[in-house]
């Protein structure tokens, strides 16, 4: 689950399986100044078998802005603390080997103003640099809100410089 949805997913999940008896978490995100934010929790099983060994699946396949919930009822059998470790780390490594994983890219946002007789030539632009336009106003000029990556924001900025201006 993306971090964000993280909160929600819990909640869904505590409701749709109210008898289980526990909800082990781990995740990590980047706050707003790029720092990697972590936390885990065992949610009553004994203390480091659970939401450390799958906070460390994470934090080794260096994934971030994720978030793992395990639902587990108790079957009967105690698994012990080898057996509860190797079983939440094998839970989460499982879930990462069926997820499609996306690279991380810091994004960033601009505002550019151009004629109207260089929209066509920045759409091309934008287009081949893989600038996400969010708005466009026609007035005086044009101005677009657009959105990239920081390498391609730069590359596009660069290739249009004779026509775009930064606001």
């Amino acid at each position: 689950t993306p971090y964000k949805q993280y909160s929600q997913t819990l909640n869904q999940l505590k409701e749709k399986y109210p008898k289980a008896r526990h909800f082990v978490v781990a995740y990590r995100y980047l706050n707003e100044f790029e720092q990697i934010i972590e936390h885990s929790s065992d949610d009553g099983e004994p203390k480091g078998t659970s939401g450390k060994p799958s906070l460390m699946v994470l934090q080794g396949n260096d994934l971030i802005d994720s978030a793992v919930i395990i639902v587990r009822y108790f079957g009967g059998t105690k698994l012990g603390t080898g057996g509860l470790v190797r079983a939440y780390s094998d839970a989460v490594n499982l879930v990462i080997g069926e997820s499609t994983l996306m690279k991380y890219e810091k994004r960033v946002s601009k505002k550019i103003s151009l004629n109207y007789s260089d929209v066509r030539m920045v759409d091309y632009e934008c287009e081949k640099y893989n600038i996400r336009v969010d708005d466009k106003i026609f007035d005086s000029s044009v101005v677009y809100s657009i959105d990239a990556s920081e390498v391609d924001m730069e590359l596009f900025l660069e290739s249009t410089k004779r026509v775009v201006k930064l606001l």
